[in-house]
């Protein structure tokens, strides 16, 4: 076991000014210094704040080796992004740059504090594509992940179906399967069929009403919203990720209020790509987590614009009550701990030693009632933490993340390669 002492301690519950954590894999301990007694290993955090690791709720870590990419582009609408550049990007990606997107896109994230990362996954090579990005994040970097594959009519189907179901199969503390399907405008009614064969009871990670086109799409080719269609294929299981839902109506809401299923909100992505802002107020009441689509990995930056750009959809400089936006955080660690079996998100005996330890030195006073204002404004728009801790073992000290120097040097040398590949380099 290990400790570390002196430290201002949050989980968004609970707030220690002075405090200590007791840990293995497992917190074992939490108290205040006037009751430390461990003898053994101990960091002294010199007065420095612990807060639980960051969750990505919807991510494409296979984007990671776009950066710096020049692809002809000149879009007029969402599809056309996607036909102009990702489907052209993902259509090249073997396991060799499956695998390296998933490392530096790893150690970005951790840099960033986030500790478990939720990715639908897509790419040229089908069969063995999750193992390599498990291999990267987990056995590399000892993070969490949920894993799936995008399923869709541009690919191999059959393929599709068994990639994700071989993940289905495989459960850790570290790692599990989602089935991905792409969105409802890539999936005939006769792909979906195929999939609600071999899904069971698990849950699906999907793109849901991202631009208008995708809810255009569904009544016009199948006569009903996208949430609908879904649902009369029964492919809507408890812990299943709607990413996206700009788009969706009244009535779709009213049928996820019915089910155990989580949204995952996008806002930079969505930006980004010109396709819209949540409805805050159409969606308050569903499951809520934050993502970044892919757009980066800073979790904490986006949580940070989710608020402000939240004060713009309920049309109030108030934006909303700080007790929604922490519900919304914690949704992810209810997702996660579901699917994995575990216990994150809070720093309380028997929880997961899944922790950040962040060098702020507060302006002004750190309480119980003001902590999360401090994090919010404080940390997340500027995260950096100095180290984190994932099941107790110490996975960036110093700012630095441990891994071999030369890896970095191999990532430039598999993306130089997959660059030549589209003629961006000599």
């Amino acid at each position: 076991m290990k400790a570390i002492k002196n430290v201002k301690i949050y989980d968004y519950e609970h707030f220690i000014e002075n405090g200590y954590i007791v840990y293995s894999d497992k917190i074992e301990e939490v108290g205040r210094m006037e009751h430390f007694t461990f003898e053994g290993q101990v960091i002294d955090g010199k007065g420095k704040l612990v807060i639980p690791g960051l969750v990505n709720g919807h991510t494409h870590i296979y984007s990671m080796l776009f950066r710096g990419l020049d692809l002809p582009f000149d879009p007029k609408s969402f599809k056309d992004i996607l036909e102009q550049l990702w489907w052209k990007f993902d259509a090249k990606l073997g396991l060799e740059e499956i695998f390296m997107s998933g490392l530096m896109y790893g150690v970005e994230s951790l840099q960033n504090g986030v500790t478990t990362i939720i990715d639908h996954h897509a790419s040229g090579v089908i069969s063995g594509a999750l193992e390599e990005i498990k291999k990267a994040i987990v056995d590399q970097l000892n993070m969490r992940v949920l894993l799936a594959f995008e399923t869709s009519d541009r690919y191999n189907i059959s393929e599709c179906i068994e990639e994700n179901k071989g993940f289905l199969k495989e459960k850790n503390d570290f790692h599990k399967g989602l089935f991905g399907m792409h969105a409802s405008m890539s999936l005939s009614d006769e792909t979906l069929s195929e999939i609600s064969k071999n899904l069971g009871h698990e849950p699906i990670h999907v793109h849901v009403a991202e631009s208008q086109a995708d809810e255009k799409d569904a009544m016009k080719n199948y006569g009903q919203r996208i949430v609908e269609r879904f649902d009369d294929f029964n492919l809507i299981n408890d812990y299943s990720i709607l990413a996206h839902c700009i788009h969706i109506n009244a009535k779709e809401v009213e049928l996820l209020k019915k089910k155990n299923a989580f949204v995952a909100l996008n806002p930079s992505s969505n930006l980004n790509n010109n396709v819209g802002l949540f409805d805050y107020e159409l969606l308050k009441d569903l499951k809520l987590i934050i993502g970044t689509d892919g757009l980066g990995s800073n979790i904490a930056a986006e949580i940070y614009l989710f608020n402000l750009l939240a004060k713009k959809s309920v049309d109030s400089p108030l934006g909303i009550p700080e007790a929604e936006l922490i519900k919304i955080i914690e949704n992810a660690y209810v997702l996660v701990n579901n699917l994995l079996k575990i216990k994150i998100g809070k720093i309380r005996q028997h929880y997961k030693a899944d922790f950040l330890l962040i060098d702020y030195n507060n302006p002004t006073p750190m309480t119980q009632e003001n902590a999360f204002s401090h994090v919010l404004y404080g940390i997340f728009n500027q995260m950096k933490p100095e180290k984190v801790i994932i099941n107790g073992k110490e996975v960036l000290s110093n700012y630095k993340v441990h891994i071999k120097p030369e890896l970095y040097e191999a990532s430039l040398k598999v993306s130089r390669k997959l660059f030549k590949k589209f003629g961006d380099l000599k």
